[in-house]
């Protein structure tokens, strides 16, 4: 597979569960999270947002005509970090995401997520594409951990002290 190949959150559930469960755990720990995107000047841009994992995909949900919704109109990269939470709450560690997002204009779809989420109307949605997850933490207190996936790759772990 190619470095462009991009899958659902169900593809990456069947691909890796146990690291699939580990991150949907830790977004799970908190409401907002970061998101990066790229303004049209090419720079980055980060703001909180909420969640979801449903129906096998990876929802993003945000306010009508909000600059991140924008940006990924206009470039659809992205990059998500779990909320660290306070200092001493890294449980599961530190997960980050990234991919592309497609904003999803069918009636149907959006009805659905409607009825499951209670979003704020108007809003946008957006499903994602995975390009890789990365999850950090350390090991017995010594050993700095990185377990990387790539589509079409399996898990690969870096240690380091």
């Amino acid at each position: 597979m190619t470095a462009h190949t991009a899958v659902n959150w169900a593809a990456f559930t069947e691909a890796e569960p146990e690291l699939a469960k580990i991150t949907e755990e830790r977004f799970g720990a908190f409401t907002h999270h970061v998101l990066a995107t790229l303004r049209k000047d090419g720079s980055p841009r980060t703001t909180g947002l909420e969640v979801r994992f449903l129906n096998g995909e990876l929802w993003l949900g945000m306010m009508p005509d909000s600059l991140k919704a924008l940006d990924l109109r206009r470039d659809p990269r992205f990059a998500l970090q779990a909320n660290p939470g306070p200092d001493t709450a890294m449980g599961g560690g530190d997960i980050r995401i990234a991919g592309r997002a497609v904003e999803v204009e069918d009636p149907e779809v959006k009805r659905a997520y409607r009825e499951e989420v209670e979003p704020p109307e108007p809003f946008h949605l957006f499903r994602t594409e995975l390009t890789g997850v990365v999850r950090t933490y350390v090991e017995d207190d010594t050993y700095l951990v990185a377990q990387v996936w790539k589509p079409g790759e399996p898990v690969r772990t870096l240690k380091r002290t």
